[in-house]
């Protein structure tokens, strides 16, 4: 009998117990969720490749997105989204946006490669661009923002011939158009914000790419004028390129720090560069490329180097440099995100 009465003292303790931890598992979760819907970010070129994969994951994660962009998409009337279908260059509707809002994060993908202008940036494009920054720079310094992320290119870097991995600490030497005017963009963000208290933060980003977008990979390994792929030695040499989620990550971990902790420029890379072999197998994979012609690294020194097509579109291969160093250094990026993507890995 006293064994019983026992037994249904520590029954009823147990399950009291249990409900107590369960309670607080709840407050816990509630707690959370709230402290993850707290960041309200802006992203412009929202309809874009990289800003429709930014926006789902942001969502994802219980922000707020605010989004702009000229063309419509599939976020619009979600939960926790709002969208302006405007021109970046429309300076009304965009200072509005960031006046009536209180905005924690600003990403700057409009006008960018791979997100929603070609590798040729027009006259026009260009000119629009530096205006849009001009405005959005100021109407953001003006404001109670947290940080703001510009998207950038690795090809404001020149072309190296030593082996040395290219650190965010390297001379600038942008050759193509587009990377004169990211490069001019950055410069013009940091004079903006020198006596600002929003933090900017710089990404030079390697040419993108996912499972199914593999252009950017495909270029440095397939000859459009004789409509074949083709192959160095063993293919042994390698590419920066930057798998679109690692990038994704990037962007949240910067959302995700506490303020005032990470300005300044980052390489936004694979940890790793992709040889021509490894483009080449997970293209035949899939299979998206037909036979392969070697070719012996003597014949470069045959090839003169590219100029005014160079200068003009931004994925132009020159195979005259194909051999030197394309490797970017993105251990300071590692402390924001853990890159884990690559080409064996990606989605």
């Amino acid at each position: 009998m006293h064994f019983q009465k026992l037994a249904d003292i520590i029954n009823s303790e147990i399950k009291s117990l249990l409900i107590f931890d369960l309670t607080n598992i709840t407050i816990l979760l509630f707690n959370e969720t709230r402290f993850r819907i707290m960041s309200t970010v802006f992203v412009t070129g929202a309809s874009g490749m990289i800003g429709m994969y930014l926006t789902s994951s942001l969502l994802q994660k219980g922000h707020k997105v605010i989004a702009t962009d000229s063309k419509s998409n599939s976020f619009v009337g979600k939960e926790n989204y709002s969208f302006v279908q405007c021109e970046i260059s429309d300076k009304n509707a965009i200072t509005d946006i960031i006046n009536s809002n209180k905005i924690d994060t600003v990403v700057h993908l409009a006008l960018t490669v791979d997100n929603d202008i070609s590798s040729f940036i027009t006259d026009q494009e260009e000119k629009a661009a530096k205006l849009s920054d001009k405005f959005l720079y100021k109407a953001v310094a003006d404001r109670d923002v947290k940080n703001f992320i510009l998207i950038s290119t690795t090809t404001v870097y020149p072309v190296m011939k030593t082996r040395e991995p290219i650190r965010e600490t390297a001379d600038t030497k942008p050759f193509s158009d587009y990377a004169k005017y990211k490069l001019e963009a950055e410069e013009h963000l940091m004079k903006e914000f020198k006596k600002s208290d929003c933090v900017p933060v710089i990404a030079r980003v390697a040419p993108i790419y996912t499972a199914e977008y593999t252009q950017n990979l495909r270029d440095r390994v397939y000859d459009t004028k004789d409509d074949v792929a083709f192959v160095y030695g063993d293919g042994s040499y390698g590419f920066s390129f930057c798998c679109l989620f690692n990038l994704v990550d990037f962007i949240n971990g910067i959302i995700a720090g506490p303020s005032g902790r990470y300005d300044g420029i980052y390489n936004v890379c694979d940890t790793r560069p992709t040889t021509a072999k490894e483009i080449l197998d997970f293209e035949r994979e899939l299979p998206r490329i037909g036979a392969v012609i070697q070719r012996t690294p003597g014949a470069l020194s045959n090839i003169a180097i590219a100029g005014k097509k160079a200068k003009s579109d931004y994925r132009y291969v020159d195979y005259a440099t194909l051999l030197h160093n394309w490797s970017y250094d993105n251990t300071k990026a590692q402390r924001i995100a853990t890159f884990r993507w690559k080409l064996a890995n990606t989605k």
